[in-house]
């Protein structure tokens, strides 16, 4: 749950910045959002979780 709220926190900060620079436009912004909404409900979302949790550990070993 904590990773979860992290990457959230993250992705939030990083569409802010993206959306205040104006490198992607606010109807890019919605369409990604809801892609991911929607994407989260299917049963794609355990194999998206299981790649970010092995990258994750994958990240941890390096160092």
């Amino acid at each position: 749950m904590l990773v979860t709220l992290s990457a959230v926190a993250l992705f939030g900060v990083l569409t802010a910045v993206l959306l205040r620079s104006r490198y992607v436009g606010p109807l890019a912004a919605a369409a990604v959002f809801l892609f991911g909404f929607f994407t989260a409900d299917t049963g794609a979302s355990s194999a998206v979780r299981a790649v970010c949790g092995a990258l994750l550990d994958a990240a941890q070993s390096i160092s």
